[in-house]
């Protein structure tokens, strides 16, 4: 999981630089310079076996040479001279590495096997190593700049309060000149380049626990420890720092160009979705939104609510953003009678259901603009509010009339969230940030923020129910934090290992059975007399199906017989079924056929597992027949999962309103379906790495009452495990 605290190498109290050059142009002369330039008060020890001294600074021949404690040395040298220098950091002792030497992992395998033989030889001195072939980082509120990045050259940036890091260098750059011009300051910035050893997850967790960094963003390419990265969103999630990420790779181009810049397994993209969305990072899709988000955290913080109100003197652009609001998911409820009696007590032609006009009369009574604003805060109690101002915003008397208003109104209700949205500059933006507030030219970027302030509101919600109820959940696990609620009927399955090897349909429906996933009554034949006898036990009609660990499409061959309704059909399905797989896939391994009783109908829906390679175990849900793959209606979470998750996902389906007794028809058991999710993250969790994959298809849910059923299931498990090589016998 997290390794060790970062604090030596993000606030090292000595740098070294490794590489350090008299010759301004070159990489190792940056770093030195930088560190003196922005006030680096720790011990600087520029390493140069040929210069007296560097900026000021007496140069040494080694890191050997300096003779005094190194917390952190950054290499600025070429990939074939870094092995000896860090054979050099280890005899002297060196605590931490910034490896800006690029041409290992990113280089394909010759450079893999460098980077790792590399990665083994500093861990085992203990020496934490970022990169290599990344941009370095920069402690902003100490002074530390371990980069070479000429972006600094620019212009340095304030500090501030928003910890930035990122997978690439270039975009790493990029955020801290857009933070600058923004006016948007900063903690910390990491740039983590191969990610050896140190990667975004243990920069997350740094920043969740610096007392600096309120807001964390982040740029993802990819991921190698899922669980880690989990942990680490849970950190910042629990010290309260909201996580802004940008993701690439959404797309299969985009996944193949991102493994390829920084030799990162892009992985699913729903399933990284599914990943911040369980933990609490809210995932934007352009670099403008995630900077508005950012700086909206940074700027004024989270709004004690989800209620939205819009005011504006405009009627149409009132309805562009109650358009977009809506589409956002946010909540515009419609204001008290006594907040519109309040409003229209001054402008009695004003609209004041939610958005609020106060029309053009705000040219002639500008204070009839703190006058609905106020009631809106106040008798109302949204939690945030948009302020339209159109063209008029943007005269001189009205941006003053801004800065008083944003002042009077922080003052008065300090958590809300107030932005204005007007023609401005950015020295107006300035002022009005200065007070706690934001301002936009477009207020649908506005809105974007809002639904980010939204989801962080939920997701704290979220985790406060689930902090409550923890005591109830460590009793039912005997006081065992972390684990899963006891289930009464999975205690024998939870003490045997699946197997690695090939299950059937029956064999899937009783391991899945033996977690207390509900199944349809089942009966395996291996002769026409035991499928009538099956049959006959069960009741008619029924479904037979060929029963074969080698045969998943089972329609496909005709090895499925639907309805069959009497002995004498049976018999004859069985030979159909039996001679079908025979002749379709004569070296398929038959273990006969499966009956099962037909069903009344219901809402059938796909539940899945699988084990990703980055992220562990995927749990699906998706809706039934076509759409699926017709409507992409699918979603997804990350073992384990919750009944509160579990009732999330099944709220997501496009599909969702089937459940709720759609056009007339009788609500399904939707608590069966949500115990039923619960249950298969259980089952594969616990089935560790034997598990490939397993697949639910159908799983009728049937109205309230009466439960739900899996009327099929595919499980697949990994190839078994080399066998142990016997030790020689002298």
């Amino acid at each position: 999981m997290i390794l060790p605290d970062l604090d030596s190498f993000l606030s090292p109290r000595s740098i070294a630089i490794v590489g350090a050059s008299t010759n301004a142009s070159k990489i190792g002369a940056v770093p030195v310079r930088y560190l003196i330039e922005h006030g680096y008060d720790g011990a600087i020890f520029p390493i140069n076996a040929h210069a007296q001294e560097i900026e000021g600074r007496r140069a040494y021949r080694s890191l050997q040479a300096v003779n005094a404690p190194i917390d952190l040395a950054i290499f600025a040298i070429p990939a074939s001279s870094v092995s000896a220098a860090l054979d050099d950091a280890i005899v002297a002792k060196v605590r931490n590495i910034v490896m800006f030497s690029a041409g290992f992992a990113e280089m394909g395998d010759v450079g893999k096997h460098a980077q790792a033989a590399l990665t083994v030889k500093a861990k085992a001195a203990g020496i934490r190593v970022l990169g290599p072939n990344c941009l370095g980082f920069m402690n902003v509120a100490k002074g530390v700049y371990a980069t070479f990045s000429p972006v600094v050259a620019t212009g340095k940036n304030t500090p501030g309060n928003v910890g930035i890091v990122s997978q690439s260098g270039a975009f790493g750059a990029y955020a801290y000149a857009m933070a600058r011009e923004r006016g948007l300051g900063l903690s910390a910035w990491v740039t983590t380049g191969n990610e050896s050893d140190i990667d975004v997850a243990d920069c997350i967790a740094w920043m969740a626990r610096d007392s600096a960094t309120q807001v964390i963003m982040a740029y993802l390419e990819g991921c190698h420890d899922g669980g880690k990265l989990r942990h680490a969103l849970d950190l910042a999630s629990t010290a309260g720092k909201p996580v802004v990420i940008v993701k690439v790779g959404r797309t299969e181009l985009g996944a193949l160009t991102a493994a390829s810049h920084t030799a990162a397994l892009a992985g699913d993209d729903a399933v990284f979705n599914a990943m911040f969305k369980q933990h609490g990072a809210y995932r934007a899709t352009t670099i403008e939104a995630f900077f508005d988000i950012g700086h909206g955290l940074a700027v004024a913080g989270l709004p004690p609510n989800t209620q939205v109100g819009l005011l504006t003197v405009s009627g149409g652009v009132g309805v562009m953003m109650a358009d977009e609001a809506q589409e956002a998911g946010l909540e515009v409820a419609a204001m008290p009678p006594a907040a519109q009696a309040l409003i229209r007590a001054r402008v009695p032609l004003a609209a004041t259901h939610n958005p609020v006009d106060i029309t053009g009369q705000v040219t002639a009574e500008p204070e009839v603009l703190e006058v609905a604003a106020r009631a809106m805060l106040n008798e109302a109690d949204y939690g945030s509010v948009l302020i339209f101002l159109a063209a008029f915003g943007a005269t001189p008397a009205m941006q003053v009339l801004q800065q008083q208003l944003a002042q009077a109104l922080r003052q008065d209700f300090p958590e809300r969230l107030i932005i204005f949205s007007t023609l401005t500059d950015a020295v107006q933006q300035r002022a009005l940030e200065a007070a706690g507030c934001l301002s936009f030219t477009d207020p649908a970027r506005a809105v974007q923020v809002m639904a980010a302030m939204r989801f962080f509101i939920l997701h704290r919600e979220r985790r406060r129910r689930l902090v409550a109820a923890m005591p109830a959940l460590e009793s039912a696990n005997h006081g065992l934090p972390g684990t899963h609620p006891a289930s009464p009927h999975c205690g024998l399955a939870a003490q045997r290992s699946l197997r690695r090897a090939g299950y059937n349909e029956a064999d899937a429906l009783e391991a899945l059975a033996a977690y207390g996933i509900p199944t349809v009554p089942i009966r395996r034949a291996t002769t026409a007399d035991e499928a009538r006898r099956g049959a006959q036990s069960l009741g008619f009609p029924v479904a037979m199906k060929i029963l074969s660990a080698d045969i998943q499409h089972k329609s496909d061959i005709g090895g499925v017989m639907l309805n069959v309704g009497d002995p004498d059909q049976v018999g004859a399905a069985f030979a159909r079924i039996v001679d079908a797989a025979r002749s379709h896939l004569p070296q398929a391994h038959v273990d006969g056929v499966l009956i099962a009783p037909m069903m009344a109908a219901g809402v059938e829906c796909i539940l899945g597992a699988r084990r990703d390679p980055a992220l562990g175990v995927v749990i699906m849900l998706g809706s039934g027949g076509v759409n699926v793959e017709l409507l992409g209606d699918v979603t997804f979470r990350l073992a384990p999962v919750d009944v509160d998750q579990a009732r999330e996902m099944i709220d997501e389906l496009k599909t969702a309103r089937l459940f709720h007794g759609f056009r007339g028809a009788a609500p399904s058991d939707v608590d069966a379906l949500a115990d039923a999710i619960v249950q298969l993250s259980r089952f594969a969790l616990d089935a560790g790495d034997a598990l490939d994959s397993v697949e639910i298809n159908p799983f009728m849910v049937r109205p309230v009452g009466q439960g739900a059923l899996a009327l099929d299931a595919v499980l697949l498990t990994a190839p078994p495990l080399p066998a142990p090589i016997a030790a020689s016998a002298h």
